[in-house]
């Protein structure tokens, strides 16, 4: 039998449908719903975990305990919502969504090898209770990053859930499987508890900046939708109120993908830091780990505080004033206190160096070595700064500080992406005849000989050591994943337009005067060409694989009889 035979046919589609679980379009935005408490001979433990059948590994059982809970120096009383990412174990079915992947920003990818922890954790005085204070987690488990969108979702249903428990919680995931899968591109309607929320998906498509939410109209019987502007952007003003005046370090820190360390008050605080930082490069995708919140816990805490070796290029977050001394070989150290006011403007922390970093009350500053590559944009700093003294909104202060970090990052991509097109070979290279050809190899030293005509000064007011700055990013875990990214789409358009030429080819005269080994040989080729095509999701002119699937039919028909059969059941 052909292996193509039936692709998409209703009946595997039906069979597979089967075999899922019941809770398909719930696993397509949340892994599961947990709930975590305090108890007084186990510490934190998992209550609930739902939907019921989900598998999570003892490792990540613990991880999830102790992340769902600040710990005792944060000194959280009342409602906390902060974000955690650890690591999935080992050994784990990732979850297959090329599709999304394929549609989705860089940014916004589904994850493979994490997954991202949204918390809601309450703690109240309660004499009831043994040790005086009620104190329970709700945290929804995903691989999407959508932190605005399930910081929302939390803040409708966990109050409700403190009171009503279980049974409320088992009513939301099932409405959260009545939800349309996130699809990019995709203004949806999302129910939840006598609230909808619109919400847009955004689409590797969408010009970077724009495609704002714009209300679709409600025929439907539920109540009008509330629109949420975004699902994943944070209030970057808010994140970086006290170090506005080194914006243009931790830009390049993050771009660089540095080692470094935010030490904060609380949870909220060092992961919203970690994730508006980690955003400060989009649309650049970054590919080193990063672990908003962080602790003495983690399973990776002992991997990631060595002495021996050099810090990993990881980003982290923590509250536990234990670590300064932990990392003080780390080259880069934010330390992030209360936010003051100096008259109407936040205090804005100093460069310190790393020899100040010695006692458990360090004052808040960078505490590091690096020089920028880039001069500071003054002209940034000081309409923010005259925005705080006019009280401009934050929304509006965040936009602008969003349009610049914007600005900039695409200031520095851009002659990336234009030295990586003219690698590309051209289209007429293409033959049917021929394997593809190959995308040239990326040369630093040529990229480097255009910046003189095609360079970030194009678009960029900014002022420095571009080429400084390009060299070592080329050293960097992101600029790797970033070309491995381009380089595999770069492949895989040559692979589409291979298909297409075949398509066009006179195949059936090409057949005429070749012998049967050869004439077995090309069916063998272009069936193995048709399965990587439709396991890739190549993007390829509509009737191109079926066409293909038609002549390699015809042409099997027309061999002996007695080849067919072996041919079929390949």
């Amino acid at each position: 039998m052909d292996p193509l035979d039936g692709f998409g046919s209703p009946g595997r589609e039906e069979a597979a449908a089967d075999s899922r679980s019941a809770w398909t379009r719930f696993s397509s935005w949340l892994e599961c719903v947990c709930v975590v408490t305090f108890d007084l001979e186990l510490g934190q433990a998992i209550e609930l975990v739902y939907p019921q059948d989900v598998k999570l590994t003892e490792k990540e059982k613990t991880s999830i305990c102790y992340l769902s809970f600040p710990d005792s120096y944060s000194g959280c009383l009342g409602d906390t919502q902060f974000t955690f990412r650890l690591r999935q174990s080992v050994g784990r079915q990732s979850f297959r969504d090329d599709i999304y992947n394929r549609d989705a920003p860089a940014t916004l990818q589904r994850e493979t090898a994490h997954f991202f922890g949204y918390v809601y954790f309450r703690q109240v005085k309660d004499v009831s209770v043994k040790r005086g204070y009620f104190q329970k987690s709700l945290l929804l488990v995903s691989r999407l990053p959508y932190t605005h969108l399930f910081h929302s979702v939390l803040q409708i249903i966990a109050p409700e859930f403190f009171e009503k428990l279980e049974p409320f919680l088992e009513a939301v995931c099932n409405e959260i499987d009545q939800w349309p899968n996130p699809s990019p591109g995709q203004t949806l309607n999302l129910p939840i508890v006598g609230v909808v929320l619109q919400v847009r998906i955004p689409s590797k498509a969408d010009k970077p900046g724009g495609s704002p939410v714009r209300q679709i109209t409600n025929e439907s019987p539920l109540p009008a939708p509330t629109l949420l502007p975004t699902i994943h952007e944070l209030d970057l003003f808010k994140c970086f109120q006290s170090v506005l005046i080194h914006l243009q370090m931790l830009w390049e820190l993050t771009l660089l993908g540095e080692p470094l360390v935010v030490m904060a008050p609380s949870p909220t605080v060092c992961s919203e830091t970690i994730l508006a930082l980690v955003s400060s490069i989009s649309p650049l995708k970054f590919c080193c780990d990063f672990r908003p919140y962080f602790t003495i816990h983690d399973s990776e805490f002992r991997e990631y505080t060595t002495r021996t070796q050099a810090p990993p290029n990881v980003v982290l977050g923590v509250t536990n004033p234990f670590f300064i001394k932990t990392f003080q070989n780390w080259p880069h150290i934010v330390r992030l206190g209360e936010i003051k006011m100096a008259g109407d403007l936040p205090k804005q922390v100093k460069v310190k160096k790393l020899s100040k970093l010695k006692t458990l009350d360090t004052k808040p500053g960078i505490y590091t070595a690096y020089k920028t590559f880039l001069h500071k944009d003054k002209i940034l700093i000081k309409r923010l700064l005259k925005g705080i003294q006019r009280k401009r909104p934050s929304e509006a202060q965040s936009a602008i500080l969003r349009r610049h970090l914007l600005e900039l990052t695409q200031s520095f991509i851009i002659p990336l992406e234009r030295y990586m097109a003219s690698l590309m070979p051209l289209q007429r290279s293409v033959t049917a005849w021929k394997t593809p050809p190959q995308v040239r190899p990326f040369s630093q030293d040529e990229f480097i000989s255009t910046l003189d005509h095609t360079g970030p000064q194009l678009t960029s007011m900014l002022r420095g050591d571009w080429m400084g700055l390009y060299r070592k990013f080329f050293r960097s875990l992101n600029f790797e994943g970033w070309y491995r990214q381009r380089h595999r789409e770069m492949t895989q358009k040559l692979e589409s337009l291979h298909l297409e030429t075949i398509c066009d080819a006179d195949l059936l005269g090409w057949t005429k005067d070749k012998s049967e080994v050869e004439i077995v040989d090309l069916i063998l080729k272009l069936r193995e060409k048709l399965i990587k095509a439709r396991r890739q999701q190549l993007q390829v002119k509509d009737g191109v694989l079926d066409k293909l699937d038609a002549f390699i039919n015809s042409i099997v028909g027309s061999l002996p009889e007695d080849l067919q059969p072996v041919l079929n059941a390949r």
